[in-house]
């Protein structure tokens, strides 16, 4: 049986691929698990200063596995009841937090947590035609994988509201216009296009990058006097590394720099 997780390093962008096509990259538990395990994995790998989320086939993800979530639920098995706690938030949670940037390939159907996980990374590269559901409210469940906290953000508190509790589908190209797909491309360009930014971004400053994250997760949560010192700290670190020293150094000799992530 194919693995449910692929994880591929090339100079320097990590490209994770949910590899579950013929189920539309629905996640089992055995997904879960391979897909907190690679992440873990790439936070860990300091080759690492990019990483790319895609899913195989025709797919970016539907979420949750619902066939096995039933069957789990007939057989009393604890799983589907303690899945949010055990997969869903550490994963996010390391997704969000990932001190490198990151960009989601979406492919195609990118539906429930599939939708949370597109939505807890930093860039957002959507194919043409591909389509998008919150669906919780569809099975009669209330959000997870992050969406009430990370949909808000993206696309304004009211819109978001109303995409969780209709649980419409839209499109990329509805997605596009309401910010929460930043390019907008064919499907057979979908993850070139996505490794390609991934590789720009994977070229840059990768401490200031990271620091730039922290910024921005900082400041959504605190005031602009809190926020002003958060700044004070994070630019100190920024200015206390060798590429910054590179890049002035550059600047002055009036030469493209070349970042090597330190």
């Amino acid at each position: 049986m194919p693995e449910p997780v692929l994880l591929d390093v090339t100079d320097g962008v990590a490209t994770v691929t949910l590899n579950r096509p013929e189920g539309m990259n629905s996640l089992t538990v055995a997904a879960k698990v391979a897909l907190n395990e690679a992440v873990t994995e790439v936070r860990a790998d300091n080759r690492v200063r990019a990483l790319v989320l895609a899913g195989s086939g025709r797919a970016f993800c539907v979420g949750q596995d619902l066939k096995e979530h039933v069957e789990l639920l007939a057989a009393g098995d604890p799983a589907p009841l303690s899945t949010v706690t055990e997969h869903y938030n550490p994963l996010v949670t390391a997704l969000y937090e990932m001190a490198v940037p990151t960009v989601a390939a979406i492919t195609g159907t990118a539906a429930g947590a599939g939708l949370g996980l597109a939505c807890a990374l930093d860039l957002r590269v959507g194919a043409t035609g591909a389509r998008y559901t919150t669906a919780f409210a569809g099975v009669g469940l209330s959000a997870d994988s992050g969406l009430s906290w990370t949909l808000p953000r993206l696309v304004g508190a009211g819109r978001a509201a109303r995409l969780l509790l209709l649980a419409e589908p839209f499109t990329s190209e509805e997605a596009h216009q309401m910010g929460l797909v930043d390019v907008l491309v064919a499907p057979e360009e979908v993850l070139p296009t996505a490794q390609s930014l991934a590789a720009r971004l994977a070229a840059g400053p990768t401490v200031a990058l990271g620091n730039i994250k922290q910024a921005v997760r900082y400041g959504a949560s605190h005031s602009l006097v809190e926020t002003l010192a958060e700044e004070d700290v994070l630019q100190t670190r920024s200015g206390a590394s060798a590429d910054h020293r590179r890049a002035v150094e550059a600047f002055l000799a009036k030469e493209k720099p070349v970042f090597e992530g330190r």
